[in-house]
């Protein structure tokens, strides 16, 4: 709520608005014009408020670090490898019992 008032209404106030309507009465007429001149009248000050935004932008950094988990299952499978040998026996039979 806006209200015109002055802050102080001691004394001061009081002669202060004696000495402005002192002054009123002693106006002196303008020549050309035909009206009365006056000091002028300080009104109490008035104050308007103005609100105001101002936005801003932070940037927050959030590291993110990313772990690659590499997983080596070995299956182990069996195959069977077959292998071959072979003998030989040789026998000598002498049927002509010449050289013995």
């Amino acid at each position: 709520m806006f209200r015109n008032c002055c802050f102080d209404m001691g004394d001061n106030f009081k002669q202060d608005v004696n000495n402005t309507m002192n002054n009123n009465v002693n106006c002196v007429n303008q020549q050309n014009m035909g009206m009365p001149s006056c000091p002028p009248i300080y009104e109490c000050p008035q104050e308007r408020c103005c609100h105001r935004e101002f936005h801003h932008e932070v940037q927050h950094v959030i590291p993110v670090n990313t772990r690659i988990m590499n997983h080596h299952i070995i299956h182990h499978t069996y195959v069977p490898m077959f292998t071959c040998c072979e003998e030989n026996d040789c026998t000598n039979v002498y049927d002509n019992k010449c050289c013995l």
